[in-house]
């Protein structure tokens, strides 16, 4: 008997199959990335609806993005624009870092996905380990609290010193943090161990 055919005693067998605990963590996923999408079609029929003259549909984005002025709205103008759209990118790249979490998680802790050969493929999926899923991860992150940051400061009026000061020192955070991790990937990475 080859060691490939070996059995596998029953302990090493129940600790391997657990993996598969995590499958409904990775449907949770799926169903949140539903709720996104379904979001962000709202905010955008939102946003057609204020360009033609809906006045409740401005309440709503205005509402929505936290957007407060002393002068009476009479539509929709450049900054609550900005504001809106940026939110959009802001779903999406949420929804760019939900993915890379189900597919780059599915395929390293639970099973392979075999989409060798397949025209969809991502092209990051082919070197996907926990390593350079982390890496992948705080740089979405980062784009994340970027685009946060963003709409804090073009709706600044709106937010205290406080909490500029704050959403400032949690993204240097974010990124001294991305930095720190694929620093700490490329020292323990050696190019030769890919020819093994």
């Amino acid at each position: 008997m080859t060691q490939l055919n070996k059995p596998i005693p029953p302990l090493p067998k129940l600790i391997f199959a657990s993996r598969w605990l995590q499958l409904p963590l990775y449907i949770g996923l799926i169903v949140a990335q539903a709720v996104y999408v379904y979001h962000f079609w709202v905010e955008l029929v939102h946003l057609i609806e204020a360009a033609f003259g809906n006045e409740a549909a401005l309440d709503k984005l205005v509402t929505s993005i936290g957007y407060v002025t002393s002068a009476k709205l009479d539509g929709l103008n450049e900054t609550i624009i900005m504001l809106v759209v940026l939110a959009l990118i802001d779903v999406v790249m949420i929804s760019n870092l939900l993915i890379m979490v189900i597919v780059g998680g599915y395929e390293t802790f639970v099973s392979r996905l075999r989409l060798e050969g397949h025209p969809d493929q991502p092209e990051w999926l082919n070197h996907v380990n926990a390593g350079v899923l982390k890496v992948k991860l705080a740089t979405a992150i980062i784009g994340i609290s970027s685009i946060h940051l963003l709409k804090t400061f073009i709706n600044a009026a709106n937010y205290t010193d406080k909490v500029l000061l704050w959403q400032t020192v949690i993204h240097a955070v974010f990124l001294l943090s991305a930095l720190a991790i694929a620093l700490t990937e490329r020292l323990i990475h050696h190019p030769g161990d890919d020819d093994h």
